[in-house]
């Protein structure tokens, strides 16, 4: 089986232009291919991950990725997916969350000695003049073709500015440009890109003739990853210090039953053969299934350590105990206890384990939250200065989320 085999046999091709001749090229590590990150936060997500999962496999397989920083296209915002316009971040924020990504991405693929390239789009989007790149550009584009595009339809009611417009035209150019000059002959990315992709494409064949090659590959996996990337208390990031190991592992423990065979397949690293085996597993099993998956993933970003410390720490939770070192924990200050007692309203919400009081109240009155083995039955709970002693108060959220909170 080649890589571009497996690939499907793990469900991560979605649809492809020239299928045959990508099959080819990707078969034969004959690909240079790029996938963009437009750095709007200060680390990669989940969804980010297995899109870095992806050019791992890639790699592995002899092909050369391109690892592109959108730190030009940031600046102007993908308005796919959205239903507003993306906060503007200033140049400086921009560059900063660029060296944060370029930190984390070589965990996973292998800079070394040409095997692949990190570039910055505004090394070229920067320099444009605007009228040529309307004159040279802009003419490649049908203002009624882009107008039906998913990323833009979906805005039109509620409001699309002429900035975000701009995005598919600069991501377009990206490809072109890449093409020319580091023979980038293949683009990878989710399905809200696929229009986005394909002007790239169109542009390459337009302004170089209908023989040069260039290819288009959708992935069920980005999409899949942004869906995947976000909890109800925010993102799971793989920057440690914003998600931890134990976070991490605990989340990926915690996948709905329906999802974990399928998280296996599209994102470990284990053999199909051994996944195929599990594909009759149910029950008990399917817990078992969930341990492989968040070791596997926390290994693979955090390193086997950190893994084998969260999977003991999870299982002494679960067991009702043990080392409480490694549990997410949130920081308190007197001040957070006025009058010296904090109310569990509050504290759910100082904690993150939920946004706003309201959901708090309801979780409570629903007889979800536990705190120090002792179920919440009222929402005027409070906790005081004398139940911080020690290791602090541990939360748990439903069966599976736990948290501690400490006195600092």
């Amino acid at each position: 089986m080649g890589i571009y085999e497996e690939l499907v046999a793990r469900g991560l091709i979605a649809q492809v232009t020239n299928e045959e001749e990508i099959r080819e090229m990707v078969n034969n590590g004959k690909a240079t291919f790029y996938i963009g990150f437009d750095c709007t936060a200060d680390s990669l997500h989940v969804g980010h991950f297995m899109a870095l999962c992806l050019m791992k496999r890639l790699q592995m397989a002899g092909n050369k990725p391109i690892a592109l920083i959108g730190d030009g296209t940031t600046m102007i915002g993908d308005p796919s997916g959205r239903t507003d316009m993306r906060q503007m971040l200033t140049e400086e924020t921009i560059q900063y969350n660029a060296e944060c990504f370029k930190k984390q991405m070589e965990k996973f693929i292998d800079f070394s000695d040409g095997k692949a390239l990190m570039l910055r789009n505004s090394a070229w989007l920067k320099p444009l003049n605007y009228i040529e790149m309307l004159r040279e550009v802009g003419a490649c584009f049908s203002v009624n073709n882009m107008l039906r595009a998913e990323c833009y339809k979906q805005r039109m009611e509620k409001g699309l500015s002429f900035l975000e417009f701009n995005y598919m035209i600069m991501q377009s150019y990206d490809f072109y440009y890449m093409f020319q000059h580091y023979g980038c002959n293949m683009q990878f990315g989710g399905n809200d890109q696929w229009s986005n992709m394909l002007g790239g494409t169109e542009l390459i064949r337009r302004k170089l003739g209908k023989d040069a090659h260039a290819m288009t590959i959708t992935l069920l996996l980005n999409s899949e990853g942004k869906k995947m990337g976000k909890t109800a208390s925010g993102a799971v990031w793989l920057d440690p210090n914003k998600t931890s190991p134990f976070e991490f592992y605990q989340y990926w423990r915690n996948v709905d039953d329906a999802d974990v065979l399928k998280c296996i397949r599209m994102l470990t690293f284990l053999p199909l053969e051994e996944i195929e085996k599990m594909d009759k597993w149910e029950g008990a099993q399917l817990n078992e299934a969930k341990s492989i998956l968040a070791y596997e993933l926390t290994a693979l970003v955090h390193g086997a350590e950190e893994a084998e410390k969260a999977k003991a720490a999870s299982l002494a939770l679960f067991a009702g105990g043990g080392n409480t070192a490694d549990m997410p924990t949130t920081e308190l200050t007197s001040d957070d206890l006025g009058g010296g007692q904090i109310g569990i309203i509050q504290l759910l919400v100082k904690c993150g384990l939920c946004a706003s009081n309201g959901e708090a109240r309801r979780l409570i009155q629903q007889g979800g939250i536990v705190v120090n083995d002792q179920k919440v039955t009222g929402i005027d709970a409070s906790f005081g200065l004398e139940q911080f002693t020690g290791e602090g108060l541990v939360i748990r959220k439903g069966k599976k989320v736990f948290h501690r909170a400490v006195l600092v």
